[in-house]
């Protein structure tokens, strides 16, 4: 997969000039020009890889992707909203980085785990929003950490 100047400079945390410079000393391995436009490779760790130079400093640019951390976060206002509207509002809110989506389940790892809102059809405690985890993730943490199942009864 190939990605352009711009798309680079994101990934590698420096300016698009910068990168120019870069592609023009042919320190960005396997990077070719096609057209007014270069072409830029995803080598390792799914990231355009530069040669280091022997001398100078030592480059500033990231060497693995940048993760933003992901929050589920239940947005308790718009439950209270939603019991007086007829159409209802999603309540459950997933945030990477700066990223925002509202939807009423999400699914976690496959579907081994579902936090699920359902105003409609509510357990027999009350609740409209609820995590179902699957018995195999209950397993899995059994296994890898004994002192975790005291609270699984």
């Amino acid at each position: 997969m190939y990605v352009r100047v711009a798309k680079a400079a994101y990934l590698l945390g420096i300016s698009r000039q910068r990168v120019q410079q870069l592609l023009y000393a042919g320190r960005i391995k396997g990077a070719f020009k096609e057209g007014r436009f270069w072409q830029i490779p995803f080598l390792e760790h799914d990231m355009p890889q530069v040669i280091p130079t022997e001398r100078g400093r030592k480059g500033t640019w990231r060497k693995r992707p940048q993760r933003a951390t992901t929050y589920i976060h239940v947005n308790s206002n718009r439950i209270r909203d939603n019991h007086h509207k007829a159409e209802r509002e999603p309540v459950i809110c997933v945030r990477e980085g700066i990223k925002e989506r509202y939807c009423d389940k999400v699914e976690i790892l496959g579907g081994l785990c579902t936090v699920v809102y359902s105003p409609d059809h509510p357990k027999p405690c009350g609740a409209t929003v609820w995590v179902e985890v699957n018995p195999e993730i209950l397993r899995r943490i059994e296994l890898s950490n004994p002192l975790a199942t005291q609270c699984f009864g």
